[in-house]
């Protein structure tokens, strides 16, 4: 956290949320308070799956609309490429344009939707619930069908000696040269802010794509030369581990998130 609000201080950032649109871009010289999210880590209980997950979503979202839950977000990912350390079935992640408003769902939650958790509970055990700011540095185009997006996670250390304000300008400049290449990526980091504690890593680098084959492009892109370019960007400065992708389903998109 005190890493986190040490960029915040020292860097000229522009913060928003929203795999699939994104929010409005700000002007360059503006700076907006760090957009928050939150995730979950959830396995499934004995003898229940993703249909299970479906329904206990669906009746969470009718509550929300009955509670005029109007600024909250969600999505629930599901491992694709993956490893062992990965050790859920699925993650809920949320969020809203400001901590704020993120609070007041919560609280509306904590306070209301004890029924609707029991649902929940009985679909899935979520052993961790952590909290982000989102740094945006590619906004996404507007998708065909932003209701399922291929998000991807890389955790990312800056080199000795560097600091955020060394990386971002070459973040800035990677996310320029993907979009003169053809990129229909979106492109993000999340600092982690609460609820971990003891990471390994200083911020996740995260790249949305409409779906499987537009991931793909930017594959071929890559290997093709891009990589010559990320070298020239980041070599010396910061390194990432391999990316995990998940399938991404939206539950919910809040009234101000551009749909």
């Amino acid at each position: 956290m005190k890493r986190f609000l040490t960029m915040l201080a020292t860097g000229s950032l522009i913060l928003a949320f929203g795999f699939s649109t994104g929010f409005a871009q700000e002007e360059e010289d503006q700076s907006d308070p760090a957009t928050p999210i939150e995730i979950y880590a959830c396995k499934y209980n004995e003898g229940m799956g993703p249909a299970d997950l479906d329904a206990a979503a669906a009746k969470w979202n009718a509550w929300a609309d009955k509670r005029e839950l109007n600024s909250y977000s969600a999505w629930t990912l599901v491992p694709f490429y993956s490893g062992p350390e990965q050790d859920f079935d699925f993650l809920w992640l949320g969020g809203a344009k400001s901590a704020a408003a993120l609070g007041r769902a919560q609280e509306d939650w904590l306070a209301n939707g004890g029924k609707i958790q029991e649902q929940f509970n009985a679909v899935s055990t979520c052993d961790g619930h952590s909290n982000f700011a989102s740094v945006k540095f590619k906004t996404p185009p507007e998708r065909k069908n932003p209701s399922r997006v291929v998000v991807s996670f890389s955790d990312c250390n800056m080199s000795d000696g560097m600091s955020f304000d060394d990386i971002a300008p070459a973040l800035s400049a990677w996310a320029d040269y993907r979009e003169g290449h053809g990129s229909t990526s979106g492109m993000w980091v999340l600092f982690p802010a609460y609820g971990q504690g003891g990471e390994e890593f200083d911020f996740k680098f995260i790249a949305s794509w409409g779906n499987l084959e537009e991931q793909g492009a930017d594959w071929d892109q890559y290997s093709a030369g891009g990589y010559a370019k990320a070298d020239e960007l980041f070599a010396g400065k910061l390194d990432c581990d391999a990316s995990r992708v998940y399938i991404t389903t939206n539950r919910r998109m809040a009234a101000d998130d551009g749909e």
